[in-house]
């Protein structure tokens, strides 16, 4: 018996639009495959060096020259990180620099936070020339800075005070800490720009409602950015204090320039390499002037064993605070 003509065309209808799902589950599927393939190969080029560090780390001298051995040694030692250690003086020189960075992360945070809500709430003669001038800062090469920031902490006189009473040119405060600190203080230190230029465009974003209802009660305006906007600011201030963290922690720039002789971790990585050649014979117990060199290659292992230990707080700090990190991002003035 024959179907009747108006379920036929009901059925193909159907059957079609069955297929038609299929196709869709299967392009998905695709999509998702692919994106995922990406995914994981681009995060494996990002972690494969990482990877290469910790294999290298745990390598035995022997495994050298060892053709079979690519990513997972055979003999197992803890003497590349030991020898590390010794040559960069790691505990000491790892408080020292922490020290160092978490002190210029506070005073820029504060500062580059105080110039943001100025520029955000604050509108006096020029103010959009002198912002301008600020986001001009972020295009400007370093380099460019490196003679005239040298001779000014050379020779660190404010306003010819110095030379007025002492008739000196200045105070050398090269090779401590002061140059960081003022320059962190007053909202000029290492991408301060880009700091100022965060918190500018979130407290932009913040009702103006807050601080009339703080004018009303008798607040005035650094009251009001202390005990209403600042707490407000936690989002900028995360991302502000993590890049911050990050970027002096790997700066060689300003301290080399200004901080040559302190033991930081940036310089001491930087001259690991001289290091590791000259100090490694002696740790072996081949020293002592008879001339014997070390393995160039075991000194490489050595090298990149310094350089794990160095990278190693930044990527607990990472694993840590990533998901805060992500949240600070998407609600920061970096995308407004």
């Amino acid at each position: 018996m024959q179907a009747p003509q108006s379920v036929q065309p009901a059925h193909r209808e159907a059957n079609h639009h069955r297929v038609h799902k299929l196709k869709g589950k299967a392009v998905d599927l695709l999509y998702a495959l692919f994106r995922y393939a990406l995914v994981i190969g681009i995060s494996f080029i990002i972690i494969y060096p990482l990877l290469m560090k910790f294999s290298i780390a745990f390598k035995d001298k022997a495994d050298i020259y060892n053709p079979t051995i690519y990513m997972i040694p055979v003999h197992y030692t803890m003497d590349n990180i030991r020898m590390a250690m010794q040559i960069l003086d790691y505990f000491p020189l790892l408080g020292n620099t922490l020290l160092f960075v978490v002190v210029t992360t506070v005073l820029t945070t504060a500062s580059c936070a105080l110039a943001g809500y100025g520029f955000a709430r604050f509108s006096f003669p020029g103010s959009n020339i002198l912002f301008a001038l600020v986001i001009l800062t972020l295009l400007v090469p370093t380099s460019t800075l490196m003679v005239p920031m040298y001779l000014h902490f050379r020779s660190f006189d404010i306003m010819g005070i110095i030379h007025l009473f002492t008739g000196k040119s200045g105070i050398n405060l090269l090779n401590t800490y002061w140059p960081s600190m003022i320059t962190s203080a007053t909202a000029i230190g290492l991408k301060a720009g880009l700091f100022i230029y965060i918190f500018r465009q979130f407290f932009k974003g913040m009702p103006k409602e807050i601080e009339e209802a703080a004018l009303i009660d008798g607040a005035g305006g650094v009251k009001t950015f202390l005990r209403i906007m600042l707490p407000n600011a936690v989002s900028p201030m995360i991302t502000v204090i993590l890049f911050c963290f990050v970027w002096q922690y790997n700066d060689t720039f300003f301290t080399s320039l200004f901080m040559s002789e302190i033991a930081l971790m940036p310089t001491k990585v930087s001259s690991l390499a001289a290091q590791a050649n000259a100090l490694l014979p002696g740790l072996l117990g081949v020293g002592g002037g008879s001339g014997v060199k070390a393995d160039p290659n075991h000194v490489a292992m050595i090298i990149d064993t310094g350089i794990l230990l160095a990278i190693l707080p930044l990527i607990t700090l990472y694993m840590v605070v990533q998901r805060y990190f992500v949240e600070s991002v998407e609600r920061s003035g970096i995308i407004g």
